[in-house]
Formats: C-alpha cells, structure tokens, sequence
C-alpha cells in the first residue's frame, strides 16, 4: 500500500504510447519502475514526467519477486546516484541514461531546461529583424457571459405519441 517502487516483467509498458499510463503510476504513488524491459515511449514519458524507469536483469527481476513474495512489505530501496537496488541482503545494479539520471538527479524537466537559456532566448528575439516571420498573438472570441445550465429554463421536448 505504500510503495513507491513497481518491480515488473518484461517489455514493461507495451501499449501504453500516451503519458496516462505514467501517470495513473504516479497517480498511485509509485516512482521507480524496475523492469528487464520497457516499451521506448513508456520509458520516455516516465523521463519526462520525473520517474525512473531502471532496466535490470531478468534474474535480478525474478530475485526481487521471490523476495517480495517471500516478506510482502520489504523496503526495497534504490539509489538514483549509485544506479543500485538493495532489498535486505540482495543488491543490483540498474540501468539508466545518463541524461536522464542527470535531469532526474538535478529535478530538470523540459521548460526548466529551456528557461536555462532564457537570457540568449530574449536576446535573440530583441535582436530579431522584424520582417523574418513571426508567432502571431492569440486570436480570442469577444467575451461572452457564461450561463450556468442551471439556470437556464429546463426544456421539455415533445414526443409524437402513436
């Protein structure tokens, strides 16, 4: 009930090509995933939403089942730094790229990645020449009141009876 941790089999994510999956985990309070395989946009999706998704060995995998089946309710405990998984005595290694552990370890997502370079970003755009193409403002409906529907005169259709 209170891991964060998801120990789980092969090919881990097949299927799952959209960011809900990653977030119902999250959702549930998981935020490692330890599996002998992902799908590729399963994993790239747990990137960039924060959550490690460490590939370890199928033996490795079976082990920590084992143990988890043997004592339901042993601390598992993952170490992003060291790449390790430890479960009392037993001790793994995981996988990760190193990008991503980098961006995990310093809490980076995209937009703080891109505010990096905020400053160049501004200079750029000031120094600009004003003909080269351009994002153009937002185009909004002119504002209109929105009515509750309940409070709106309830409307009762006929029906031809035979």
């Amino acid at each position: 009930r209170e891991a964060s941790i998801l120990v789980a089999g092969p090919d881990f994510g097949t299927g799952s090509s959209r960011e809900h999956a990653v977030w119902a985990l999250r959702d549930y309070g998981f935020k490692v995933v330890l599996a002998p395989k992902f799908a590729d946009i399963f994993r790239g999706n747990c990137e960039k939403d924060g959550m490690v998704a460490g590939v370890i060995s199928l033996e490795d995998c079976q082990t920590l089942w084992k143990l988890l089946e043997e004592e339901p309710g042993s601390t598992v405990t993952v170490d992003l730094a060291e790449q390790s998984v430890t479960c009392g005595a037993f001790f793994c290694s995981f996988q990760i790229d190193s990008y991503t552990r980098w961006r995990l370890m310093e809490g980076l997502d995209d937009i703080d990645l891109t505010l990096r370079d905020e400053d160049a970003i501004t200079a750029f755009e000031t120094a600009r020449p004003k003909f080269y193409p351009c994002t153009l403002p937002a185009k909004h409906l002119p504002p209109r009141e929105v009515v509750s529907a309940r409070e709106l005169p309830l409307r009762i259709p006929e029906f031809n009876q035979p």
